[in-house]
């Protein structure tokens, strides 16, 4: 359905539909136009008037979500769109708003934000070449270094230097981008453009490099932390972390798999845990916390009660976690507060029903997220489900993969989530009557295709018109079977294939070496 223009916005969109003319007519345009401006570009693409527009830039902050997000003139949110050609533009224009500019001391802009953008799976804009969240950190640390480099060399007016722009940003390091970034981050005093680092990604980075990295980072404006793929940070390292680093404004915490494995617990390590829970509760603003492929059986009390602010989303999938653990969260004050909730990988309906439905009708007013993939959900369990799930009427996503459900019981399930108003996003399991006869779950990698496809078409096409019957187009269901989108890892795949293949080859090097010795 095409959104509603006002006429400010087609006469700001037939401005800029010529670069050449818009360059000229600028310096004539009134400041308070140019958030119009700049919108109109970014939904035409148009990167030189992008570029010009940033360079000269009349007003105090620039803030990339609000510019682009919902405005009077234009209702679409554009903030998804990580469009290559806007983006560059836009950080280009900010280079040459450093340095072209006829007058520094004309100069207003203080605050660039960043954090705005959103990385989506499916791209609108009409290049499709997205710039995502590591090319963005490229890119700033680039420039800023580049601009460091050009101010050196060239006699520029001493004004220049008096600039200051704090550029709010979302980091990503890895190794192919860690010498760059922390470059860029040592030389920040001395940089015009400031990197301000609101949230932190690592993946595939020594930890050595990570500690080194995120103390360059300012760790006291931290919002946001993800340690995600091949960091191998433990429980050791963790309460080192938070004994020497605060982190007084993280609303959100995402550890490694196998940060914590309470099967080969000694007493220090029982004392360590106790620790990292009272490092947890000193920082009053968390509100997100994910741990998953960890392993925490009996111990998320001891983790969790010293939190001080109820946490919002949780995500503990495949920890392992007990009866004690789940009655602990299902009657602590986080139940009431969670709007989103991860308990993948636990056999929630033979281990601990009650406790599960007490939780999930403690957290019910507010629910928004529920992700039970591969948790042993049969056919027998679904009417106990719609049961549980009744009272979620703000549930906006449910994620259920791996679950041994029947055709029959999807399409029971559908019925009934059909009638839940605020669901957007579905993601169920491939029927186990697509598969073979005999298949066991949870469905290995290697068996993960092994389905009729034909089969699970016509299917899927039964619940979609269940869903369409309802008039539930807005509902998106699907069956992706590596699970959700991660546009980090799709990003910087490319890197992770190249270090599963060094480890790969690392440990097949160390294995022959161990035979040779043996044969010696």
């Amino acid at each position: 359905r095409a959104t509603m223009k006002s006429l400010r916005f087609i006469s700001a969109e037939a401005f800029v539909s010529n670069a050449e003319f818009a360059k000229k007519n600028l310096g004539s345009v009134a400041h308070n136009l140019f958030p119009l401006l700049f919108k109109a570009s970014y939904l035409l693409e148009q990167g030189e008037v992008i570029h010009d527009l940033v360079e000269n830039w009349p007003l105090a902050d620039l803030n990339m979500g609000k510019l682009l997000g919902t405005t009077v003139d234009y209702q679409e949110d554009l903030s998804h769109r990580t469009c290559s050609v806007c983006l560059e533009s836009c950080l280009m224009g900010l280079r040459d708003y450093v340095l072209n500019h006829p007058s520094p001391y004309m100069k207003r802009l203080k605050v660039v934000d960043l954090t705005g953008i959103k990385d989506v799976e499916v791209q609108s804009c009409e290049c499709k070449k997205t710039m995502g969240r590591w090319a963005r950190t490229q890119l700033l640390s680039k420039l800023c270094l580049e601009l460091l480099v050009y101010l050196q060399q060239t006699q520029c007016n001493p004004g220049t230097f008096e600039i200051s722009i704090d550029v709010l940003i979302d980091l990503f390091v890895t190794e192919w981008n860690y010498e760059l970034v922390v470059q860029a981050l040592l030389k920040k005093c001395y940089c015009p453009l400031k990197i301000c680092c609101v949230a932190f990604r690592s993946d595939n980075l020594a930890l050595q490099k990570f500690f080194y990295v995120i103390k360059l980072t300012d760790p006291s404006l931290l919002r946001k932390l993800e340690i995600v793929h091949n960091v191998r940070l433990e429980m050791e390292h963790l309460e080192i972390l938070f004994n020497s680093i605060h982190f007084p404004l993280l609303m959100s915490l995402t550890l490694p798999a196998r940060t914590f494995n309470v099967r080969r617990f000694t007493a220090t390590d029982e004392l360590m845990l106790s620790n990292i829970g009272e490092k947890m509760g000193e920082m009053t603003q968390l509100t997100e916390l994910s741990m998953s492929f960890s392993i925490l059986t009996g111990r998320i009390q001891k983790l969790l009660s010293p939190l001080k602010t109820p946490l919002k989303m949780l995500d503990v999938s495949n920890c392992s976690l007990n009866h004690a653990d789940m009655a602990y969260l299902a009657n602590s004050f986080h139940a009431h507060h969670l709007e989103a909730l991860d308990l993948s990988g636990h056999n929630i309906p033979d281990l601990y029903p009650a406790v599960f439905f007490k939780l999930l009708s403690r957290s019910s007013s507010v629910l928004r997220s529920l992700t039970l993939e591969d948790c042993n959900i049969q056919d027998t369990h679904v009417n106990m489900l719609i049961l549980g799930l009744n009272p979620c009427q703000k549930l906006q996503e449910f994620k259920f993969l791996g679950n041994p459900l029947s055709s029959q019981a999807l399409k029971h399930l559908f019925t009934f989530l059909s009638e839940l108003p605020m669901l957007k996003n579905v993601e169920f399991p491939v029927p186990r009557d697509c598969y073979p006869v005999g298949i066991t779950y949870p469905i290995d990698d290697a068996n993960l295709f092994t389905f009729d496809h034909q089969k699970y078409e016509r299917v899927a096409e039964e619940l979609n018109l269940i869903l369409l019957q309802a008039n539930r187009e807005d509902v998106k269901a699907s069956s992706p079977l590596f699970g959700s989108y991660d546009a980090a890892v799709q990003e910087t795949n490319n890197e992770l294939g190249a270090y599963l293949i060094k480890s790969f080859k690392e440990t097949l090097e160390k294995f022959t070496t161990s035979l040779n010795e043996l044969n010696m």
